[in-house]
């Protein structure tokens, strides 16, 4: 009997897990293949915490986690419980030593097995014990004892910590009639010893540094946190402790004494020699302003741009935020490979400073070339870059890059012209100003660099049966830093310019049954301003609640239409350089939020709204400004741009149709995604997306497409789940995903659950789509 193509793929799916099981258990029979009579595998430290009171599970498994990453030595690492690195030792041969390259390469990618004699019980009691200590459970114990399994053995160490040591007083021995005893007392307030508190050994170690850092941005360039000691007495009872904090009587002089800034030396064009940084004559040292020389004989840069990156000013008091600022500064004009900076004592003045600037410069001119594989489910393609960089272009810092590109893409599967046979070619030249180029002073932060940007474009694209495109944008605008969290990007001008070629008698008989198909050959002229927010706190890992955001605000034609009186309705389009021109307002927000679920679990959520008005010369927003749905990383249950708008149906699906991109004005989607690690790079998530797009006006071919009251029915929903290869620095993402309301359906039969059917291959042809991605979605 014939095989229907689903049991085909059925049985396959059968064999794989078969044979992942079988591999699975072939390799936990040949980790212990090596190991000696007597020995045995090590499998790792388990803790197991006693304690005399109650507390919350989560933050007792915590604790244990926490002790047990201390244990040493770590057992072989595991992936899906099995220790692959080990199992690669062994395929070399383990302990053999022959030269067979084959195996000498399987056991360098592998490592040597962990055996029970390795462990060292006392020296782990010692280190749990001690780590206990250290956060006030001083009279904390700790035993151990070995667990063997056959060819395998663990040890469980049981922790006792008993009652913790807790703050009773807190106080500061300093002389207050000395400089650095009035400058410690000052910020006593601000302490992070509180009264009442645990004794934590880290704690004391954040505040020396905490005091240290204070005093650094007073003058104290010579003064350390081991300058500082925090006394604990823990003999007055009821298991309390007082604190006192002094100074170490062997600190120097020199450390309590502030210093000044001096003479400040640059050598812009510095070349590291074989004997490190060593200071250069400065017979032909050039003095610029205010106590700042240069040594740049060959004028490599103008003296003026890197001064302005230099915060430290002669006569001041050293302080810590200007050294680190500067630093900063000179490493992120993009310039210069190597920053070092020196301070030496004035030979002039007592408590003065000299500081030196090294800055060895990256290659004036440098050239890339790269080569990209794109592929999905029915097409395949590549793309060459080649990209020549000229860095400080104008002795300013400036960067000038030239990017040519070129690139095809052609369709290998499917019944549906899906318009991807396309070859394209294009460039790119870019300046970056590492300032603000603008007739007012305007710095919004010293603390990072503002950047100034100058884009022009042009692109080539031949979609060979259907049309030619050629596309030219120029963008002139300002980028900056307020803060870690929050950035801004304002594009004073961006002009965007469309005009179609050649197209295909085929295309143009299905452009005048399906007009959606017209909008995509449509000229297009779009110019005017726009500004993006952005703000994200997720790189702090301490919080479990983090977010981000990305709004931002598009404008085209505005004034000038007003001016002109541009009106489609009264069918008064008008024209700048003979093409019709763009008049519309788009406003749309991109919010994410993540919440920690545990150690190796995230809960990952977005919503993006995207709005629009055009008006005056334009019906709609142009194509290349719509919204759109689907693909991998949006509604990955459907096929990007194939989703709305609203409860419109998709057009011209069939044998050698083109497909019609559905977009929209107004856009409206909603993703929530559940993470979690397997084991090693391994990841998982399961996942649910919901979205669709609208129109702002009706239109006769997209019956259904206009926003209405009525847009939640109107909402797509699907959902999946898949695999995350985390290479660090690399995330290769796949995903299974279906869909679970088909919104261009009728009312009542939306939700299709009812129609699931997974062994049925005509379903998993229709319904089932996988998603291969670089990176999260969001």
């Amino acid at each position: 009997m014939k095989k229907r193509k689903g049991d085909s793929m059925h049985t396959r799916i059968t064999l794989s897990i078969v044979s992942i099981l079988f591999i699975s258990v072939l390799f936990s029979c040949n980790s212990t293949k090596y190991i000696a009579e007597g020995e045995k595998l090590y499998t790792g430290g388990e803790v197991d915490l006693k304690l005399d009171t109650a507390i919350n599970p989560q933050r007792k498994l915590a604790f244990e986690e926490h002790l047990e990453s201390l244990l040493l030595p770590k057992p072989n690492k595991k992936a899906l419980g099995v220790p692959w690195k080990l199992i690669f030792w062994n395929m070399g041969g383990g302990y053999d030593s022959s030269q067979n390259l084959v195996r000498n390469f399987l056991k360098k990618q592998g490592e040597a097995p962990v055996l029970l004699s390795d462990v060292n019980r006392e020296y782990n009691e010692n280190l749990l014990r001690n780590r206990m200590e250290n956060i006030g459970f001083f009279n904390a114990s700790v035993s151990s004892d070995t667990i063997i399994k056959g060819k395998y053995a663990s040890v469980l160490y049981t922790a006792i910590p008993r009652k913790i040591y807790r703050i009773n007083s807190l106080s500061y021995s300093m002389d207050s009639l000395s400089a650095i005893g009035r400058d410690i007392l000052s910020v006593k307030e601000g302490s992070l010893l509180k009264k009442g508190a645990n004794y934590n050994l880290d704690v004391i170690i954040s505040e020396r540094e905490r005091i240290d850092n204070l005093l650094k941005n007073k003058g104290y360039y010579y003064f350390n946190p081991d300058n500082l000691l925090v006394e604990v007495d823990s003999t007055i009872g009821n298991h309390k402790v007082d604190m006192y904090v002094t100074i170490k009587p062997e600190t120097t002089k020199q450390a309590k004494q502030p210093q000044r800034i001096g003479n400040i030396y640059v050598y812009p064009n510095y070349t590291l020699g074989s004997q490190g940084y060593t200071r250069r004559s400065s017979r032909n040292m050039d003095l610029f302003n205010n106590g700042i020389y240069f040594l740049d004989p060959q004028n490599t840069f103008r003296k003026k741009v890197l001064a302005n990156h230099i915060f430290f000013e002669k006569g001041e008091l050293y302080n810590r935020h200007d050294h680190n600022q500067t630093i900063n500064h000179l490493v992120n004009l993009n310039t210069f490979k190597f920053v070092k900076n020196n301070f030496e004592n004035s030979p002039d003045s007592a408590n003065t400073l000299d500081v030196y600037y090294y800055l060895t410069p990256l290659p004036k001119k440098s050239l890339r070339f790269e080569i990209l594989g794109k592929t999905a489910t029915v097409y395949n393609g590549s793309e060459a870059n080649v990209t020549w960089t000229l860095r400080n272009a104008f002795k300013g810092a400036e960067t000038v890059t030239l990017n040519v590109f070129g690139g095809y893409e052609t369709q290998t599967g499917g019944k549906v012209n899906l318009n991807s046979a396309y070859y394209r070619y294009g460039a790119e030249v870019a300046i970056t100003w590492p300032r603000l180029l603008s007739p007012y002073k305007w710095a919004p932060s010293k603390r990072f660099i503002p950047k100034t940007y100058l884009k022009l474009g042009y692109e080539f694209l031949n979609r060979r049966t259907a049309y030619v495109l050629n596309s030219s944008t120029l963008n002139y605008g300002y980028m900056w830093k307020e803060n870690d969290q929050k950035q801004h990007d304002l594009t004073l001008a961006e002009i965007i310019y469309v005009q179609p070629r050649n197209i295909s008698a085929d295309y143009q008989a299905q452009m005048d049954t399906v007009p959606t198909l017209k909008r995509i050959v449509d000229p297009q002229f779009s110019f005017g301003p726009n500004y993006t927010y952005t703000f994200t706190n997720s790189m702090d890992q301490n919080l479990k609640h983090t977010f981000y955001f990305k709004g931002g605000i598009n404008l085209s034609g505005n004034v000038l239409g007003l001016i002109q009186g541009a009106s489609y309705k009264k069918d008064e389009t008008r024209t700048l350089f003979g093409t019709v021109y763009s008049q519309f307002v788009r406003v749309e927000g991109d919010f994410r939020h993540y919440m920690k679920l545990g150690k190796d679990a995230q809960l990952a959520s977005r919503l993006m709204i995207g709005t629009s008005y055009s008006y005056g010369n334009s019906y709609s927003l142009p194509y290349l400004k719509q919204y759109y749905s689907g693909g991998p990383n949006g509604l990955r249950a459907f096929r990007a741009r194939a989703v709305g708008p609203g409860s419109s149906a998709p057009e011209n699906i069939g044998a050698d149709n083109f497909f019609a991109d559905q977009t929209g004005d107004y856009k409206l989607e909603l993703n929530t995604e559940y993470r979690s690690k397997l084991a090693g790079f391994l990841h998982w998530a399961a996942f649910v997306d919901a979205g669709n797009v609208w129109l702002q006006r009706p239109d006769v071919n997209k019956p259904g497409g206009q926003f209405s009251k009525d847009f939640i029915t109107e909402l797509a929903v699907g959902g999946g789940a898949g695999l995350r290869f985390d290479f660090d620095f690399l995330i290769i993402r796949t995903d299974f995903a279906m869909p679970f309301r088909i919104p261009y359906l009728p009312k009542g039969d939306r939700w299709v659950f009812k129609d699931i059917d997974i062994r049925s291959s005509k379903w998993r042809r229709d319904n089932l789509i996988f998603n291969l991605a670089i990176g999260y979605p969001f």
